[in-house]
């Protein structure tokens, strides 16, 4: 649909123009691309135009019998009304609208829009069609001329493509993010694209693949309808749709005939329980203009979604919508008459702009186009608009309410704020369950409700109401099925050649067991619709197939699953999808062990060479301690030097014992002791259990410590045939590939650990932990792990890319774990014979550092402090009660000679200070109780002598 906007009325040319006219449109295209623009324009042999003529005219071009152009006539009518009776805008300048019916023909809507340019318009509102659309930009580029659209939603219409491209509608690119959102929403991964065939309905589809794509979902099928198919056309293609495995479909078609596919997929029964049919906002014009919507069409659309242009709820939308019976009763409204309404008041609001602004209206001719080169047909009549650049401008600058809600354009000329209603077909009507906005996503509030708070479109955020689907269901469709073509699940088995537990050939149906059937069997009971499956050995049977041929085996679509033991690891989980995993695994060394030998000097193994150390001090310090604290009360602490530095050492490690025979006395040193000895008892108790572990429990030793001493080697090392430890240790640790020896079965492997590197075999074996547990068994527990486990993995069912069935598979193994049935299977295939230490004893591991006692050394050292800090404290205190009284002859020395003596008699003397120290705490306690006596007879005589002298006195 086009309106265009002129500044005079110009004649029909006559029908032989007409004809010339449309041919001159194949002549003009390519033109525009390689023509020099650095042209002159003369000015036009018109007179140019007033700033502020009295009449402007609007073109439309649409087809009339659409349902689109039914809905917009009627619009378009009261806009032009509604503008010419707003005195505030255009201020007297009438505006007439032109109407031009394209008969749903792309060739006749191009002519007539080059009929409407010829008339020097300076603006065009449409076209209807988006075909259309790409044909008339090029001349709208060429002549300067905004164009304007409400119909046309293809995404491919560009701005930076077609520079004069304006749509006053929503894109279709919001749409399909709408669609994508939905899609994800409701779990599906995989959906099927019906379209017809234009460049709508491509364009459109193209964007929903990338859509999809980003949240690593995809259309598995694109079902092309040619445009005006009819009813067997229609058939054909939804019979091959309903052969696929998908059942979501997403219908992007036209509105006038996008029903018939509705019709034909309800007499293929495609419209019953478990599909899923989601229709653009096509489906919902269509409804719309139905007025009222008769039940045979409700019937073949009852669980539809379908997908609808939102508009604000304004107080002007519901004002014209009131009015909509008043303007044509027999037209049904649908949103495209909100769009063409408000088109019109946008090129009206953007010309009373381009008045005030003092700007004129001129055009100039264009030489390009004189150059006919002796052609007949005549473009002489199409003018450039001089002002174009201005009035585009001018009109992406514009920012008011319509009947639409908000009129304003980013960046790349949308619409802002695009949103879209979801509606659910059932009962009489279609039933909004939500919305969607580029702001919020899915949600049950309305848009306008949410811009003012942060954009937030995370997946926990999403949110609709309940759908009824097809058939009358409430809970979501699965959306897909096994093909209906007859073909069954091919599933590849490695042949193995070793450890046939797990999975091998068997002459029974279905041809193969172990137990990674049987875990796989037991998954595929659990899931709620049947799996016809065909099982297939890959390997020739002589030796272990590749595992990672198997993998490209299955990515290039020969088999749909791949079944067996196979490690997820990071570069195959690029290519296929893999189940939770069922079993854990990771790459352990398996090396030769032999019986340690007994040493004399075992006792010292229970504790490290720091503990030791530290425990030997502690005795010590201890000892020193307790006869520092008894020294001055205990008579077993005193006696010559020698005697006591005996005491102090026997004492100390007596205690280990608990067999010292002094006595403490003093509070302190028996606090001390106290805590000691619940120390050296718990040093006891430890050595003990320790010592008695490393004498009775058998001691394993390995030349191989581990991986980190395998690398470091240059001795071969071993890994299982086609299996990915070869690569990992090739690419990954940088191992010499010379160094990697494949073995074929347990055989080679026991009989490489046997001969060992001298005599041609291995130094140790790297291989998955499961392969290792039936080895060891095997062999009689004649070989042990080295080292930890430096892979940390698990075995999975590898199915290809984005298969649904690998999601279902996932959570019935979690269902088998969580009920204790993968342990069952596993009981009944890995019952080994021999259960043996995986992993070789580390004497260095199991020693006793001082990292388990020090909290105990702490506390023992911090009851040391507090006691001697006691201690030494009443020391000093007794010293300083006996410096004043210090003797007879002492003080007489001092008061003699009061220059020999450097300090007075309260300065310390160190050697003083010991001598109080040595003394025993009965002495100290004598001397201060007859000082405390002379001090009280000083006392009462100064008393005595006072009281005579007085009484003489008197």
């Amino acid at each position: 649909m086009v309106f265009f906007v002129m500044v005079r009325g110009v004649s029909m040319v006559k029908a032989m123009r007409i004809v010339l006219l449309c041919v001159s449109v194949l002549w003009f295209v390519p033109k525009e691309c390689t023509c020099n623009r650095d042209f002159s324009r003369n000015s036009s042999s018109s007179p140019p135009l007033s700033p502020r003529p009295s009449l402007v005219n609007v073109g439309a071009l649409f087809t009339y019998d659409s349902y689109i152009g039914r809905a917009a006539k009627p619009a378009l009518k009261a806009a032009m009304d509604d503008v010419n009776a707003d005195q505030t805008v255009l201020n007297g300048i009438k505006l007439n609208i032109v109407f031009q019916d394209t008969n749903c023909s792309g060739f006749i809507g191009t002519m007539g829009a080059l009929q409407l340019m010829e008339n020097q318009v300076v603006a065009a509102i449409g076209p209807q069609s988006s075909g259309i659309a790409h044909m008339i930009s090029y001349v709208a580029n060429e002549l300067h001329v905004p164009l304007l659209s409400f119909g046309a939603t293809d995404p491919t219409l560009s701005s930076l493509q077609y520079l004069y491209f304006l749509r006053t509608t929503q894109n279709d690119y919001f749409q399909m993010y709408a669609i994508t959102d939905f899609v994800l929403y409701s779990g599906w991964r995989q959906v099927i694209a019906i379209f017809v065939d234009d460049e709508c309905g491509r364009n459109g589809i193209s964007v929903l693949g990338d859509a999809l794509a980003k949240k690593r979902a995809r259309i598995s099928y694109k079902a092309a309808i040619t445009p005006g198919a009819d009813s067997s056309s229609i058939e054909d293609l939804l019979v091959s749709v309903n052969l696929m495995a998908s059942r979501v479909y997403v219908v992007h078609v036209n509105p006038d005939s996008g029903l018939n596919i509705f019709s034909v997929a309800k007499s293929l029964g495609m419209m019953g329980s478990g599909y899923v049919w989601i229709a653009t906002d096509w489906l919902s014009t269509a409804l719309d203009s139905m007025e009222p919507v008769d039940s045979d069409t409700m019937d073949l659309l009852q669980g539809v979604v379908a997908f609808r242009h939102y508009t604000t709820e304004t107080s002007m939308k519901k004002q014209f919508v009131a009015r909509w019976k008043n303007l044509r009763p027999k037209d049904a409204f649908n949103t495209y008459a909100l769009y063409a309404y408000d088109s019109v008041w946008l090129v009206a609001r953007a010309l009373d702009v381009f008045f005030r602004e003092h700007n004129a209206i001129t055009f100039s001719h264009d030489p390009n186009l004189h150059k006919t080169n002796g052609s007949s047909v005549q473009l002489s009549a199409l003018s450039v608009f001089n002002e174009g650049d201005k009035f585009l401008e001018i009109i992406l600058g514009m920012n008011h309410t319509g009947v639409t809600g908000p009129i304003q354009f980013d960046s790349e000329r949308n619409r802002v704020n695009p949103a879209y209603e979801v509606l659910n077909i059932e009962g009489t009507g279609p039933r909004r369950v939500g919305y969607w906005s580029n702001h919020s996503g899915l949600s049950v509030v309305p848009p306008e409700t949410l811009y003012s708070k942060p954009p937030n479109t995370s997946t926990a955020n999403q949110r609709l109401y309940g759908i009824i689907w097809p058939g009358e269901v409430t809970k979501p469709p699965r959306g897909w099925v096994f093909p209906n073509n007859g073909k069954s699940l091919k599933i590849a088995v490695p042949n193995r050649v070793s450890y046939k537990d797990y999975v091998s050939e068997d002459k029974n149906p279905p041809g193969v067991r172990g137990y990674c059937i049987d875990v796989f069997e037991a998954a595929i009971e659990l899931l709620p619709y049947p799996v016809p499956r065909t099982y297939i050995l890959y390997g020739d049977g002589k030796r272990n197939p590749s595992y990672d041929h198997l993998i490209n085996e299955v990515v290039a679509n020969n088999f749909d699953v791949a079944v067996g033991d196979i490690t997820i690891v990071t570069n195959r989980t690029r290519f296929v999808d893999f189940t939770q995993p069922f079993i854990e695994s990771g790459l352990v060394v398996v090396a030769p062990v032999k019986e340690a030998k007994s040493s004399p000097w075992s006792f010292l193994k229970p504790f490290t060479i720091e503990m030791w150390a530290v425990t030997g001090a502690f005795f010590l310090f201890v000892g020193a301690i307790v006869w520092i604290l008894e020294h001055r009360f205990n008579q077993e602490f005193r006696g010559p030097p020698r005697r006591q530095l005996i005491t102090i050492f026997w004492f100390s490690f007596s205690t280990m014992f608990f067999s010292h025979r002094e006595n403490t006395v003093s509070a302190l040193g028996r606090l001390v002791l106290i805590i000691w000895l619940f120390v050296v008892l718990i040093i006891n108790s430890s050595y003990t259990a320790s010592l008695t572990s490393i004498l009775t429990v058998q001691q394993l030793t390995s030349r191989i410590g581990g991986i980190d001493s395998l690398i470091t080697s240059n001795e071969p090392i071993g890994v299982q045939d086609g299996t990915f430890a070869r690569n990992y240790l090739v690419n990954e640790l940088n191992i010499a590939p010379s160094r990697i020896v494949p073995l074929r079965d347990e055989e080679q492997y026991l009989s490489a650990l046997q001969r060992g590197p001298k005599a041609g075999g291995v130094a140790a074996i790297v291989d998955e932990l499961p392969y290792i547990e039936v080895l060891l068994s095997n062999s009689n527990c004649e070989f042990r792990t080295v080292g930890q486990e430096f892979t940390r993995t698990g075995w999975g069912f590898a199915f290809q890319r984005d298969s649904p069935l690998a999601v279902d598979m996932s959570t019935a193994i979690l269902q088998l774990s969580e009920e204790g049935e993968l342990e069952k299977i596993h009981r009944k295939w890995l019952n080994y014979k021999h259960e043996c230490s995986m992993q070789i004893s580390n004497s260095e591991n199991s020693q006793l550092s001082l990292k388990s006692f020090w909290g105990l050394f702490l506390i023992c050292g911090i009851t040391c402090f507090i006691a001697l800090t006691v201690f030494f404290w009443r020391v000093f205190w007794q010293y300083q009660r006996l410096l004043p009284d210090g003797g007879d002859e002492e003080r007489a020395c001092e008061v003699a000679e009061p220059s020999r003596s450097g300090r007075g008699l309260r300065a310390p003397s160190f050697k003083e200070l010991l001598k109080v120290v040595d003394k025993r705490e009965a002495e100290i306690k004598e001397i201060l109780k007859q000082k405390s006596g002379k001090k009280l007879k000083t006392t009462e005589s100064g008393a005595g002598s006072s009281h005579s002298q007085e009484n003489e006195i008197s």
